[in-house]
């Protein structure tokens, strides 16, 4: 044990509270997510050189699809956490599984309603699916950066006991000094995770091959998932799993196949030309 821990700053959830109106932190961290979301997809889709001659929606499409991706977001996020982090509670308190107020989201639950509602989308709106699927992962570690904010916030999903120096000691987590993993999965599904898209699309053009900018997200995004849920105490209703893997770890694996997948898929098909230019 270390011989000091920082201390948690402790931050009141709730910014504003007007009677029973109540501005959480978590609420604006999914609204500052879908929004700087919103605005760079809108920026990736007006670069045309990003582009060349794949086609790609209009900044209208990106205006019409935001709704359709919040819905996913929420509804899937809510559905998968009950589904896959507390679904023995929820199955015997049903009515408390549309509670969203009282907290409980699932990163991977969301991915799923998503991607629902982007083949929905596309679908409609004759735009290919795997163009509209690149925009959505270049976009995503946004959200995922306001978010681990937001749980860093609420002193929740805390990190294992550990001795580093930046140990800190969390409100309701006993007097163990902890990791704070919160900030570690801001750190690489935010911040990391959007670099490295944003240097594949702008420096070596993925979006030129569709599903390429996707599949590096999905992988992208596994792979740091499972690196911090090695520093993140898992769920306290399931506890550590078979050989010591944790939930997270679990449904971040499928993430990493499918992104592999994606990507091998783009890369063995052919850049396509640009008008006017010949074969050589």
């Amino acid at each position: 044990m270390p011989l000091f821990a920082l201390p948690f700053p402790a931050i009141d959830p709730v910014l504003v509270e007007v009677g029973p109106f109540a501005v959480r932190w978590y609420a604006l961290a999914y609204i500052a997510g879908i929004l700087f979301a919103w605005w760079y997809m809108r920026r990736l889709v007006s670069t045309p050189r990003l582009w060349g001659p794949v086609p790609r929606p209009t900044p209208t499409d990106i205006d019409d699809f935001v709704l359709w991706a919040t819905i996913g977001i929420v509804a899937g996020g809510r559905i998968g956490f009950v589904l896959f982090y507390n679904f023995d509670y929820y199955l015997a308190h049903p009515a408390e599984a549309l509670a969203l107020w009282q907290g409980g989201m699932s990163f991977h639950g969301g991915f799923i309603g998503v991607v629902i509602a982007m083949i929905l989308f596309a679908r409609s709106r004759g735009i290919a699916i795997w163009t509209l699927f690149d925009l959505a992962g270049a976009a995503t570690p946004i959200g995922l950066f306001f978010g681990r904010i937001a749980n860093f916030i609420n002193g929740e999903l805390w990190g294992r006991p550990s001795d580093v120096p930046w140990a800190m000691v969390f409100p309701g987590a006993g007097p163990e000094p902890r990791h704070p993993s919160q900030l570690y999965e801001a750190a690489l599904e935010g911040l990391v995770l959007f670099l490295v898209l944003r240097v594949l699309t702008h420096a070596f053009g993925t979006l030129r091959r569709p599903g390429l900018t996707a599949g590096a997200f999905a992988a992208g995004y596994g792979i740091a998932r499972i690196i911090s849920e090695f520093f993140r105490m898992p769920d306290p209703q399931l506890g550590f799993l078979m050989g010591g893997l944790t939930m997270g770890m679990l449904l971040s694996v499928p993430m990493v196949l499918a992104g592999a997948w994606a990507i091998w898929r783009a890369r063995r098909r052919p850049v396509p030309e640009e008008p006017g230019s010949k074969s050589r």
